[in-house]
């Protein structure tokens, strides 16, 4: 559990310094990340750290399928830990 803690910490810096780092190529007018990207890094345990990173830097809020889709990530990754922890697949990892 400490492992996935640690995973997820590391994937939500990831996003929140993606967003950051893209906002600032933006300013720039230099080459940007990809969007998918973003949403990878999302879908893959950062949703939380991508959201922030949205707000902090004021990137991607005109953008519906942002606005919708990270707090929808969000929540479907928080269904899905919750069934695993109800099921007994995840247990707290401060017992």
């Amino acid at each position: 559990m400490k492992l996935i803690l640690i995973y997820l910490l590391i994937m939500n810096l990831l996003g929140f310094f993606l967003m950051r780092t893209d906002k600032r190529k933006a300013i720039r007018k230099e080459y940007r990340i990809p969007e998918k990207i973003l949403f990878l890094s999302s879908l893959l345990g950062g949703s939380i750290g991508t959201w922030a990173g949205m707000y902090v830097f004021h990137h991607k809020t005109k953008h519906w399928y942002f606005v919708w889709g990270m707090p929808f990530i969000l929540l479907v990754q928080v269904v899905i830990g919750w069934i695993l922890y109800t099921e007994g697949i995840l247990t707290p990892p401060f017992n």
